[in-house]
């Protein structure tokens, strides 16, 4: 069995058994199902108090550069090496150069997931290791297409999830100082950065329970929306009626349908077609019978299923944790990049099951005859020990973010013919 590295009391150990990553697995899971994410539709928790102590936090400074992981035109986290190892089938490498573009027409917003290790409740406003590569791993090559802001904010961290779930305890994760924070650094942007730009909204996990009710409470009909350029909300259960893309969780924000739609939304849960949402999955699940899962594929937005334009860390990290995945290419070669893409290997589309009523259903279109690898890194646990209610949660991004990047680039080129970027 393959040996994980995993955060587990706020240090890094090293397991040969999968039991601490699936006891990080079971916090996380019952943190978000009593929040209300999957098994409600995502809405808003009731008022309790957060993790944070009982008196209210001061307010973040905005202004000042260290409270951000990210912003345009410095070297922070997200001026990072994006070189991509290239892997065809037949196991020919080539590689693929990247660059940030400091010219791009629109601006992206990032709130990350759970990740956080620092032993309170909610996190300090210091980036640690697991802020960086979060980062690295889900939104530093955004700035391709536009230009990157990520704020530090005070989340709840996988020591707060613990206590909250201690008898006597409550649980949200979109109410309290993570959303406080989050909600001040989206007006700051607002008020000092935006200058009338096109914003993508870019979050996954916790980052989506929180841009959930930032764009319900502050976007959603309000005269901010005219330059929403899209919402990208991955890892979490969002509600819309059946057989329509808008009315449920949002009243004026429908689902993506093509690449250069504007003012959409993305969003999914991934699951392995071998493994599709048990009946205790944590996504995909809508209490209302009115109401099912949203779900739009990326790799096909209009429907039907799609090739993944995935990129994979190298060395088989992931959000929280690094694996070890099988040989790229066999006999093995050197891959001395820190991403990997494998044409052809993934596709994907919108499902649902008895379980689950929308979700992104990935199949990996192995060759055993060809020398390319026929597997993924990414499942919370490995072999029987799978935690199969999570899906693919650790990897939900990885998977579409060359799809994620395509689309947002025609998305600015629509937004800009239409004279809202400046």
């Amino acid at each position: 069995m393959p040996q994980h590295r995993w955060l587990v009391e706020g240090v890094w150990t090293r397991e040969g058994s999968v039991f601490k990553q699936l006891a990080i697995g079971a916090v996380l899971a019952a943190a978000i199902t009593t929040t209300g994410g999957p098994a409600r539709a995502q809405t808003a928790a009731a008022p309790a108090q957060t993790a944070a102590a009982t008196e209210t936090p001061k307010p973040n400074d905005y202004s000042d550069g260290k409270a951000w992981l990210c912003r345009p035109g410095r070297t922070d986290a997200c001026a990072i090496d994006h070189t991509t190892t290239v892997i065809a089938a037949d196991g020919k490498l080539s590689r693929e150069p990247w660059t940030a573009d400091p010219g791009a027409p629109i601006d992206c917003f990032y709130v990350y997931p759970t990740v956080s290790t620092d032993p309170t409740p909610n996190s300090d406003m210091s980036a640690d290791p697991a802020e960086l590569n979060v980062i690295r791993q889900q939104f530093a090559r955004f700035g391709s297409k536009c230009r990157p802001y990520a704020p530090l904010y005070r989340q709840v961290t996988l020591a707060g999830l613990r206590r909250m779930l201690a008898p006597g305890g409550a649980v949200t994760l979109d109410k309290g100082v993570q959303y406080d924070d989050v909600r001040d650094a989206w007006n700051y942007y607002l008020q000092n950065d935006n200058k009338g730009r096109g914003v993508v909204l870019v979050a996954h996990s916790q980052g989506s329970f929180i841009l959930n009710r930032l764009i319900r409470e502050e976007i959603d009909g309000n005269p901010i929306q005219s330059r929403l350029v899209s919402a990208i909300l991955l890892g979490t259960t969002i509600a819309v009626p059946r057989g329509k893309d808008v009315g449920g969780s949002f009243q004026h924000v429908p689902l993506c349908k093509s690449p250069s739609q504007i003012g959409c939304l993305i969003t999914f849960a991934s699951f392995r077609s071998t493994v599709p949402p048990p009946a205790n999955t944590l996504f995909g699940k809508v209490a209302d019978a009115t109401m099912i899962a949203a779900c739009a594929n990326p790799a096909a937005l209009a429907g039907g299923s799609g090739q993944l334009h995935a990129y994979l860390d190298s060395g088989g990290r992931t959000i929280t944790n690094t694996g070890t995945p099988k040989p790229w290419v066999t006999p093995e070669q050197t891959i001395d990049t820190p991403w990997v893409s494998v044409p052809g290997l993934l596709t994907a589309r919108c499902a649902s099951n008895e379980n689950a009523s929308g979700y992104l259903e990935v199949t990996v279109n192995g060759n055993p005859s060809d020398p390319r690898t026929d597997d993924i890194t990414g499942d919370i646990g490995a072999g029987a020990n799978v935690a199969a209610n999570w899906g693919l949660h650790l990897i939900d991004v990885n998977l579409v973010m060359g799809d994620l990047l395509d689309i947002v680039g025609q998305q600015a080129k629509a937004y800009t013919s239409k004279g809202g970027s400046r």
